[in-house]
């Protein structure tokens, strides 16, 4: 589940289940034309074994009735759940075994993936240019092929958008997926139905069984509260959709019933008014047992948006309406208020829940919830904390990939564990590593899975079934240990978000780690979310000094700092990161001015970014060093002391 990117969790177009839909219909099917020829037997047969069918039958229907079922659920849509988490426990199963196997094989399955791509794309434009039909092995392709960056296949792209075919893939691909843009400009990349295929099989099923596992409750047939969202597209010169490559309604359509949140409502393109009905439906069940996003920010912005509008919420659930606050087209809200009734017990309840307080009231609400399914490190791992300590404390977390808009990465088969590690996933990409000391470098030397060394850190370098052949993301992870012989991996930052106006490369975990440990001397203070700047992108505005970084914080807790209190931050900066003591001492660098910005500074920074960038609310991430002068602008004008 990077971004930061820190586990970028899956931006491709999958639900949990989707895929395993179709199992549904077909074992139904089956199921229904094994008892029709059944029937046809002679009777000594069709008595026999029609028994022992309708006691398998019996022993499946008092699985389902044993486990926890969501209120007012249909016998066909249990029944569909049922097959359909039964259909992905066996895949997931297997495919962990196959997973297991490859761990002790590494490098022979790393060279094997490696050249599927590599004669699967041999008859494009890119493969004939680089001759991939010669290369026989891993050294042949790295003495073959340069390393790259997203400049390299801009253009190449491009043609594919006018509607060029063969240009990099042999396939046209099903999107065009533009990246968010959180540590630099957004790029538009390629998505396959391998890719997508991949992501399902290989980190999808894995981690559900994981997840099963691990959290033994979610083994249920409760509903899920999915905070997700439809996105805008548009449409390249050939037709080619462009826009977020993350799961959508559309793309779970078939799986829609699982959810407590109503079909129609995701014809609501207004993500106010979508996150209300999320939240409206989500509270008239209250045996919900996960919530589910593709980022932990997602969740925390659905609760504070819960804590402001609860009253609205509750009256709608007592008089059995939809709020006329709520810019609905009618045959929409038709569709809806169909689904609602008055509810004046439920409402009763949740007014008490909501009149305790809001530490603890994901679980008063929902007493049933099993966890929270969202990606909770990196730029999101500020959320996740807050989350755990107010609204979702005692529920525990999953963060379960570590993904891109460039595919599956790594799936996480620890959920216990507090920090996040992230196996690689051998067969989804073609792993190289760039050692963090040679990133500078001008032609730097790769290492593969086999050589990388515990303790060290690495930028990743990737060739994916979408078309990227050696390709530089932008991760820098941590090698925390291997699974047999395949790495585990931390994210550490994204090379593009770090702070530098000396060359002291202030990472965002780096910074993070500092800003927290002066929070903790700040008496009251609760870090909300911040970003920083570098004095240079801000020019006149803050006036002549040496370079230093704005950092812009919004707290809970406390309406102003004192200057001893604000220059903790720089003194804790310091003690953590010695290159940025060095450059403080020598005076090249000046003291770090921490500004705080109102309440709600950062909710309405988030608007601004999504709108410019045409980001989804699926995939936006927060950005922690500004590099546009007119996002560190509008916080500048938020200030409040």
């Amino acid at each position: 589940m990077t971004n930061t990117r820190t586990f970028h969790l899956p931006k491709m177009h999958f639900s949990w289940l989707h895929g395993a839909v179709l199992l549904c219909f077909v074992v139904l099917s089956v199921g229904f034309a094994i008892y029709g020829q059944i029937l046809a037997m002679p009777p000594p047969l069709t008595t026999a074994i029609g028994a022992c069918f309708l006691a398998g039958m019996a022993l499946i229907w008092r699985d389902i009735s044993n486990k926890i079922k969501g209120e007012n659920r249909t016998l066909g849509s249990l029944c569909s759940q049922y097959i359909a988490v039964k259909a992905v426990g066996w895949l997931g199963r297997r495919q962990r075994r196959k997973l297991e196997a490859d761990t002790l094989k590494v490098k022979q399955v790393q060279e094997e993936t490696l050249l599927k791509r590599l004669r699967k794309n041999s008859d494009t434009y890119y493969g004939q240019q680089y001759d991939f039909n010669s290369i026989k092995d891993t050294e042949g392709f790295r003495v073959r092929h340069p390393l790259t960056t997203y400049g390299h296949y801009r253009e190449l792209i491009s043609r594919i958008a006018a509607g060029e075919e063969k240009v990099i893939i042999a396939e046209k691909p099903l999107i065009l997926a533009m990246t968010s843009g959180t540590s630099g400009p957004s790029a538009m990349l390629l998505s396959t139905k391998d890719t997508n295929t991949e992501f399902f099989l290989q980190g999808v099923t894995v981690c559900l069984d994981a997840m099963r596992q691990a959290f033994p409750g979610s083994d249920s047939l409760q509903r899920t509260t999915k905070f997700f969202y439809t996105p805008t597209y548009r449409q390249s010169e050939a037709g080619i959709l462009i826009g977020p490559n993350s799961s959508t309604p559309a793309s779970s359509r078939h799986m829609l019933n699982l959810y407590t949140t109503p079909a129609p409502a995701f014809e609501v393109h207004s993500e106010k008014d979508t996150l209300y009905l999320h939240l409206l439906f989500a509270l008239k069940d209250p045996s919900v047992g996960t919530l589910e996003s593709n980022f932990a920010s997602t969740v925390f912005y659905a609760f504070t948006a819960l804590q402001d509008r609860w009253q609205e919420l509750v009256d709608d659930i007592e008089q059995g309406k939809i709020s006329s606050a709520l810019s609905l087209d009618p045959k929409v809200r038709a569709s809806l208020e169909a689904l609602m009734k008055p509810e004046p017990q439920r409402a009763a309840q949740l007014r008490a829940h909501f009149q305790e307080g809001f530490r603890g009231i994901a679980k008063r609400l929902w007493p049933q919830l099993n966890l929270v399914l969202a990606v909770d490190s990196g730029s999101n791992q500020i959320y996740g904390e807050m989350l755990r300590e107010t609204y979702c404390k005692g529920v525990p977390f999953y963060s379960p990939f570590y993904a891109a808009t460039e595919g599956l990465i790594g799936v996480n088969l620890w959920p216990h564990e507090s920090n996040r590690r992230y196996l690689l996933c051998l067969r989804s990409m073609f792993c190289e590593f760039l050692p963090e000391s040679c990133l500078e470098v001008e032609t730097p030397q790769t290492l593969l899975m086999e050589e990388v060394k515990e303790g060290e850190s690495y930028e990743l370098v990737i060739t994916n079934a979408s078309g990227l052949f050696r390709y530089r993301i932008g991760d820098i992870v941590k090698v925390v240990g291997f699974h047999n012989h395949c790495p585990i991996v931390e994210f550490q930052y994204r090379r593009g978000q770090m702070l530098n106006v000396r060359g002291e490369k202030v990472s965002e975990a780096l910074f993070l780690g500092a800003l927290k440990k002066a929070v903790a001397q700040w008496p009251g203070a609760q870090l909300v979310d911040y970003s920083c700047a570098e004095s240079g992108i801000l020019g006149d505005l803050i006036g002549g000094s040496d370079p230093h970084y704005q950092v812009f914080i919004e707290l809970k807790g406390v309406r102003n700092l004192t200057e001893e209190q604000r220059y903790k931050l720089d003194i804790c900066l310091q003690q953590d990161s010695a290159v940025y003591k060095s450059f403080r001492i020598k005076g090249s660098i000046g003291p770090m001015r921490v500004q705080l910005v109102a309440e709600g500074a950062f909710k309405e920074l988030r608007r601004q970014m999504m709108a410019y960038t045409s980001t989804s609310p699926n995939t936006f991430k927060m950005h922690r060093v500004l590099r546009r002068k007119e996002y560190a602008n509008f916080l500048l004008g938020k200030t409040v002391s």
